[in-house]
Parts: C-alpha cells; sequence; structure tokens
C-alpha cells in the first residue's frame, strides 16, 4: 500500500553532536569552531528546500541545484548535504527513484560533514532503499545512522523502518516500530515537519494494521492521518491517505465505495505515477481478496508499466504477483507463467524468501493447466505446499494446493501418493478417540511437532478439507458419503471465505469452494438421474455467483411455477455439455454437443450478426448453435416459452437469433432459484400504471428521438437529463427505466462494463449502493447485455447487477446494434408493452417483426405491466 515518505530535520533547530561522535564542522570551514549568532545563511536556504521537497518538488529541485552550487563554492559541507538531501527527496516525489538514491548517496559520502546531517541522509535513505526493492538492506541503513540522530529523528527513523519491516513481513515488529514513533511524534514541539511525521507515522501503522487483517485498526489510523493532514496543509499526505481508502474500503466490503474512492485518489494523484501506480497496485490487491479478479486485472494492467517506469522495485514485484494470479484465475495460464517468473526473480533479488512460495504456487499451478500432468509436476506441487505450509502465515493456501497435487496425482494414477496427500488434509477431521479435559493445554497432551499438526489443521478451509474428504469417500466407492461431504463443505463456504484477510488466500478459499461445488456436480453427473444434477447444478450456481444465491429450490417447485414454460439448465460436464429440461410434465437430463464445439458456433454467430451478413450467413450460423445445443431439446421443448439458464459461453448468446426461437418469448436466469424470486417481485403499483422513466445518451443519432416515442407509448412518462446522478435516481424510484446510450462491455472486467451518459459512464458498480432498482430496465445499448465472469457461474456485467439489486427484468443488447434498428426494435417493443403484452413476449414479437435478434430479456418478463 501507499506508505508516506521521510520527512525533514526541523526547519531552523541546532542540534549538538552525539556524545562521542564527530562534532559538527562550521560551514565554509570544516576544522573552525561554531560562527555566533545561528545557522549559516546557505544552511537555512537549504532547510527551507527541504520544506519544499514534499509540497512543490520542481520548485525545491531548482532550489537545490542552487544552494548546492553556492555552497560547493563557498565549501560549506552543511549546506551541501542538506541541498543534496533535498535533491533526493524532490527527486523521489516525482517518481524518479534512480535520481533520489544517487543524490542521497553523493550527500553520505561527502567528508566532513557533520554526522548527525549525513544521518539524516540515511534517515531519507530508508525510503529510498525499501521502494528500490531492498527492504533488508534499508534496515542497515537504518542502523548506521540510528547513534547520530536526536530522539525526535530516531522516531522519524522508526516510522520508516516500520515500511521496511512491513514489506518483509515482520509486522509485529514494524507495529511496535511504529508505536514507538508515534509515541514520541505525539509530543514533539508542533512544526510542520512534526506534524508531517505524526501523519505519516499514523499511515504507515494503519497500513500495517491492514496488512494484518485488522481493518477497524487501519481505519482509525487513517482518518486520523487524513484530519491531521488537512488541518496542517500536508496536501501530501492527504493525498496518500485517501489514496488508501479504495483499498480499505473493499477490504470493509464496500465495493461501491472503494471506486468512488478510486476515482477521487485518481484525480488527486495525478502528476504522481509512482503513487497512482502503487495506489492501483494496492486496489487490485483489494480487488482479488473479494473475488472480483477481473477488476484487479484491469488495476494492474495500468500500474505495472507505471512501477517499472520509476523504478518502484518493492511494489512493482509485488504488482508482478498479484498480476500472475489474476491471469491465472481469468484462463490465461501461459501470461500467467511468464509474469509469475518475472516475480520470481525480482523477489529473489529483493530477498524476500517468504515471498518466494507464493510465485512458485502461481507457476506451478500454470503448469498444472496448460498440461500435460506427470508424476515430476505432482512431486513439485507437494513440494511447494510444504514449503507454503512451513511458513504457517500460507497453510490454507498450502492446502488449497495439496489438494491439487491430490488430484494431479490422481489423474497420473499415482493412487498411493493422492491417498497420502487426502490424509494430510482430513487427519484431523473426523472426532478425536482421546478425550481432552476442558481447560487442558494443547501442549501437555501433544509434542511439538503435534501441536504444530493441530495448528496448521485449523488453518485448512473447511472447503478444502470437506473436498479432500469426499474425494476420499469417492475412491472408495462411497457416493453417499461424498455427497454428505460436500454438503456440509458448502455449508460453510459462504461465511468462511471472508475469514482470510489475505488476497492469495482468500481467492484460493473461493475458488477451492467453487472446485468443490463442481465436484458435487461431477458425482451428480456421473452417478446421479436428472434431479440430482438439476440439485447440484442450482447448489453450484449459489457458490460460483454468490450476488445472485438465493435459498435453493427443488425440482418440484420450479416445475409447479413453470405453467406452459419450460426451463433448460445448462451444465458443462467437463468438455461435454448437458442440459437439465423441467416442465410441468416432465424432468429429464440431455447430453448434447461439446463445450469448445458450442463455444465456436456462438463466436460465428456473433460475428455474423455485428457484420450485418446476410440473412443466409446468419441462418447458417444459428443453425449450426441450435443444432449443438437446442434441437435434442425440440420434441420436449415444443413451443413453449423458454427460460434458459446458461454456462460458459452461452452468456454470450443472442438466443433469439435460433431460428426454433424467433418470435417464442425467452428469458435468460442466472439461475431457478433466481428466476423464481425475481417471478414472485410483483409491481408495486395497484392501480396497474407504472411509472416509466427514459433518458438519452450522448452520441447516438436516434436517441431523443426513441426516448420520445417511449414517451407517447406510456402515459404519464417522464424524460429525465442522460446524467448519471439523474438515471440513478429514476432507477430508486421508478417501475420502468429506459436508457439509449452506448454500451461498454469488459469481459475480464464485468464490474467496469457501463453505459456511456452526458457527464460520464454509468458503471456497473455505481449499481451497488441502490437500495431498489426499477422492476424493469431496458438498456438501448451495443454489448449491455454481454455478461461473464471468471468462474463461469451467474451473469455479471449490467444485466446480472440489476437482477441482484431487485430489478425483475432487463432488457439489453448482446451485440452491437445500429441506431436506427435499434430505434425500430425498441419502438416496436414498448407499443407492444404498453398495449399489455409480457417483456418477454413483446421483445419477441418485436425481433420477429424487425428482423432485429440482437437484444435479450434477462430475468422473469413474462407478466405484463397493464
Amino acid at each position: 500500500m501507499s506508505a508516506a515518505s521521510d520527512g525533514l530535520g526541523s526547519p531552523g533547530e541546532v542540534r549538538l553532536p552525539v556524545p562521542g561522535g564527530p562534532h559538527p564542522p562550521v560551514p565554509g570551514n570544516p576544522h573552525s569552531p561554531p560562527l555566533p549568532g545561528g545557522p549559516h545563511p546557505l544552511v537555512r536556504a537549504a532547510e527551507a528546500a527541504l520544506v519544499r521537497a514534499l509540497v512543490a518538488p520542481d520548485h525545491a529541485i531548482r532550489a537545490g541545484r542552487a544552494i548546492l552550487a553556492a555552497a560547493r563554492r563557498g565549501r560549506c559541507v552543511e549546506a551541501e548535504v542538506m541541498a543534496l538531501r533535498s535533491l533526493g527527496l524532490a527527486a523521489r516525489e516525482l517518481g524518479d527513484l534512480d535520481s533520489a538514491e544517487q543524490h542521497l548517496r553523493e550527500a553520505i559520502a561527502i567528508r566532513g560533514a557533520p554526522a548527525e546531517r549525513t544521518a539524516q541522509a540515511r534517515l531519507s535513505l530508508v525510503t529510498v532503499r525499501t521502494e528500490r526493492g531492498h527492504p533488508l538492506q534499508a534496515l542497515r541503513v537504518a542502523a548506521l545512522a540510528w547513534a547520530y540522530l536526536s530522539p525526535l529523528d530516531r522516531a522519524k527513523l522508526d516510522t520508516q523502518r516500520a515500511v521496511a519491516l512491513a514489506h518483509l513481513g515482520r509486522h509485529q515488529e514494524a507495529v511496535a516500530s511504529s508505536d514507538r514513533a508515534l509515541q514520541t511524534l505525539s509530543t514533539a514541539p508542533g512544526t510542520v515537519d512534526d506534524r508531517r511525521f505524526l501523519a505519516g507515522g499514523l499511515l504507515n501503522r494503519g497500513l500495517v494494521h491492514s496488512y494484518r487483517g485488522d481493518w477497524d485498526a487501519a481505519m482509525r489510523d487513517l482518518t486520523t492521518c487524513l484530519q491531521i493532514s488537512r488541518h496542517a496543509g500536508l496536501r501530501h499526505l492527504a493525498c496518500l491517505s485517501a489514496a488508501n481508502l479504495p483499498f480499505l474500503a473493499v477490504r470493509r466490503g464496500d465495493i461501491a465505495g472503494a471506486f468512488r474512492h478510486y476515482h477521487d485518489a485518481e484525480d488527486t494523484l495525478f502528476g504522481h505515477p509512482e503513487r497512482l501506480a502503487t495506489m492501483r497496485a494496492d486496489f487490485a490487491g483489494a480487488l482479488l481478496a473479494a473475488h472480483l479478479p477481473g477488476e484487479a486485472r484491469a488495476m494492474l494492467s495500468l500500474a505495472v508499466p507505471d512501477l517499472e517506469s520509476s523504478g518502484a522495485h518493492v511494489a512493482l514485484a509485488e504488482a508482478r504477483l498479484k498480476l500472475a494470479q489474476v491471469e491465472l484465475l481469468t484462463g490465461d495460464p501461459h501470461e500467467a507463467m511468464r509474469v509469475a517468473e518475472l516475480a520470481s526473480r525480482e523477489l529473489a533479488e529483493q530477498e524476500r524468501t517468504s515471498w518466494l512460495p507464493l510465485a512458485r504456487e502461481v507457476l506451478l499451478r500454470s503448469r498444472l493447466a496448460v498440461g500435460p500432468i506427470s508424476s515430476e509436476l505432482v512431486a513439485e506441487l507437494i513440494s511447494c505446499a510444504d514449503e507454503l505450509e512451513n511458513g504457517f502465515a500460507h497453510a490454507a493456501g498450502a492446502a488449497a494446493l495439496r489438494l491439487a497435487a491430490a488430484e494431479a496425482a490422481l489423474a497420473v494414477d499415482d493412487h498411493p501418493t493422492a491417498s497420502a496427500q487426502l490424509d494430510r488434509l482430513t487427519r484431523h477431521a473426523e472426532p478425536r478417540e482421546r478425550w481432552t479435559p476442558a481447560g487442558t493445554r494443547l501442549t501437555s497432551l501433544a509434542s511439538e511437532p503435534q501441536a504444530r499438526q493441530f495448528a496448521q489443521a485449523a488453518q485448512i478451509p473447511p472447503q478444502v478439507r470437506q473436498h479432500a474428504l469426499a474425494l476420499r469417500s469417492a475412491l472408495q466407492e462411497d457416493v453417499t458419503g461424498a455427497f454428505h461431504a460436500v454438503r456440509d463443505g458448502l455449508t460453510e463456504v459462504s461465511g468462511r471465505v471472508d475469514a482470510f484477510e489475505d488476497p492469495s488466500l482468500r481467492a484460493h478459499a473461493a475458488r477451492a469452494g467453487e472446485r468443490l461445488a463442481a465436484f458435487g456436480l461431477e458425482l451428480a453427473v456421473r452417478d446421479g438421474g436428472a434431479g440430482e444434477v438439476f440439485e447440484w447444478a442450482e447448489r453450484w450456481r449459489a457458490v460460483t455467483a454468490p450476488a445472485h444465491a438465493c435459498a435453493l429450490v427443488d425440482a418440484d417447485r420450479v416445475r409447479a411455477e413453470l405453467g406452459r414454460r419450460a426451463l433448460v439448465e445448462y451444465v458443462a460436464d467437463r468438455d461435454a455439455l448437458l442440459a437439465v429440461l423441467l416442465s410441468e410434465e416432465r424432468l429429464l437430463l440431455r447430453r448434447l454437443g461439446g463445450v469448445r464445439q458450442v463455444k465456436e458456433a456462438i463466436i460465428r454467430l456473433r460475428y455474423a450478426l455485428r457484420r450485418r451478413s446476410r440473412e443466409q450467413e446468419v441462418d447458417a450460423a444459428a443453425m449450426e448453435v441450435e443444432r449443438l445445443m437446442l434441437r435434442p431439446l425440440a420434441a420436449d421443448l415444443d413451443d413453449r416459452p423458454l427460460v434458459a439458464v446458461p454456462v460458459g459461453a452461452l452468456h454470450t448468446l443472442p438466443w433469439g437469433a435460433l431460428p426454433h426461437l424467433r418470435g417464442r418469448p425467452v428469458g435468460v436466469a442466472a439461475s431457478a432459484a433466481a428466476w423464481l424470486r425475481a417471478r414472485r417481485t410483483r409491481p408495486s403499483r395497484p392501480d396497474h400504471r407504472p411509472q416509466v422513466v427514459a433518458a438519452a445518451g450522448p452520441g447516438l443519432a436516434h436517441a431523443h428521438a426513441e426516448v420520445a416515442h417511449v414517451l407517447t407509448c406510456h402515459p404519464g412518462a417522464r424524460q429525465v437529463p442522460g446524467r448519471v446522478e439523474s438515471v440513478l435516481d429514476a432507477l430508486g424510484t421508478a417501475d420502468v427505466v429506459h436508457v439509449a446510450a452506448h454500451g461498454v462491455f469488459h469481459a475480464r472486467s464485468p464490474l467496469v462494463s457501463g453505459i456511456t451518459l452526458d457527464d460520464g459512464p454509468l458503471m456497473a458498480y455505481d449499481l451497488l449502493e441502490l437500495s431498489r432498482s426499477a422492476g424493469l430496465v431496458v438498456l438501448s445499448a451495443c454489448n449491455s447485455g454481454m455478461s461473464r465472469t471468471p468462474m463461469e457461474g451467474a451473469p455479471l456485467g449490467l444485466p446480472g447487477t440489476f437482477l441482484a439489486k431487485g430489478t425483475r427484468c432487463v432488457v439489453a443488447g448482446m451485440v452491437p446494434v445500429g441506431d436506427e434498428a435499434a430505434r425500430t426494435v425498441m419502438s416496436a417493443f414498448h407499443e407492444l408493452v404498453a398495449a399489455g403484452q409480457p417483456p418477454d413476449a413483446a421483445l419477441a414479437s418485436a425481433a420477429a417483426k424487425t428482423g432485429e435478434y440482437g437484444f435479450v430479456c434477462f430475468g422473469s418478463g413474462d407478466e405484463p405491466l397493464y
């Protein structure tokens, strides 16, 4: 996270030499006694330049160069050291760490300089060495400075030592160093420099608290830092405090607030690329912890180049490791491998040995994803799990990796190795036969190695332990026991994932929960019927997309609600696509085409629609998709309205383009349970006259004409400005909201998808703060309906975010749609809705009438508004 830089010696202060140390020479003559009347004029000028270095670094560089030249002409070594230090501090503030270190080392090397001034230059060098990737060397520099500093400067040095200690993972020592510093700084005379170090010490301690997961303590320190900085006019430190608020907001669960803080910090830190990059990298770590690897990747792609160019090697190595993790989580193991190798080399050069197993883990998981799996790879996975486990702080990650090693061992038919790893994960899962009296210390019952084993067992995430139990039961052909273990594990997933504070551990825990649910689904496909597959598909969706999770429903309850409709829940079983079809009369399971074949066919269909190919080309592409994923269901589906629950690439399918579905009402839901919940969200107005609001965004030729037609269709409808706040207000009060604007979808970062409005984009994360959302939302924008999640669960992006906030039905575009085509189909849609048709039927009829199949109805659109 963004730590505070060092400060300065107190302006105007005359310090005595340290007893036993060399006496400071007088400026201009190293061997003469001190001059009466205070510091040399050049020393006073240098002190002023030091003060300016952190608030106006450009000005400080000009002044520092002039003072340095004058000091060398006048042989004033004290002013020379101080001028070089001011140049170093100013260069650091501008992100030029190479120049900063060069100036500070030059200051330290000046012979005959006052020992205290040399020590102050070393104090400044501590920060730079830490940021350049050498925290251990920074601590050695601090040790050289300590003896020659005043008590107040020692406190300031302690604030810098805390940062180096934190980077080395020595968090308890870092807190102790900060506490010691703040005790002295809180009673300091109160100069601007004292206030700067007090605020900076609070900032640094707050960041260490955040590393340890003590969010309340971190927020207290950062808030106090912000107050002191603003009161003292320390804009730079106020900016740093604000820059860390996105990180803390995510860790406290406030995703929408985090993005708001991020945009504020972006503006504040403009012109400080290294600071801005560090803030983005820290924010990315928090997003990774919140199971948003796509959004984390977006931040890191901006941060890493700036950290490289600024020479911030410590932050760069950490950012690369995070980037490697998110590349793997978002489906690019080759790139993950490349980035992890870079991070590993940099961490080794920085002597940060405790971080190396984390980089090695990403490398091994990437190789596991790429294949082939070998006995040698299994051995390396186990070795890395042992390294992580020995570090103890990474015990949860070690357990997840050990489970992956067991699965890899089974893939190469090495059952003894797999069983040994599963035994280590489950050895303390069953009740122990030995009775433990209440209050008895663990060490009195077990040897030290046993006590360590018990402690490590307590760090194993429950979903990993239960997955291991289920896998062991399945190996013993105990299917009932395997299902029981999976069920027990899933009951703990939602609450326990948040217990892990480190981003990588939380990502592991989330992935382990998804794998556990997927294993239950795999068991159901292998050993169960349609009802079991449906049950476990719903359980899996509840884990992979918690924003859409709701009470699980059984197949009979869904069938009772369907009426004439049919619901098809798609399931990916490795490379095979399956479908569970539910209707009033039947419940059945069908095997469809291969997952890769279906994905490629959907890509071809989307391409044909995007380039507005001839009708024959679109039909040919659509028929191929239909052959793979719908034709085996055609006889049972008949002409029923369809509720589709997609998986993987099916989230990007324009369903209305399939020949068998043209003119047929189709709704797309996150899960059967989510569809049922949306369907039971009834309109709130007893007179059945919905309040309709419409808004037009910039850059669309027919947007205002489209909005005008919407208003004529609905009595009492009104237009609001196409601005973010106005649209958000409408969503919070209206029943129907129609937005005609351009849409932007980010496949790997769904929450930064949005709609372009007059004053900027309305982002998916902006919707997270809504207490309610309109029942029907119509997004007449290209790609506004696109959705994807890194774990291929329920849809995110704009439609999924609206549905998660309580919207019953979202109509949105799945492919680029021309302005005139969008106006035509939307006009027909609203005419039919106003005439009493349900939204899904109205969209189907409008698409058939106009030949524009790019829009999809999400959620439950089977209830008329009038």
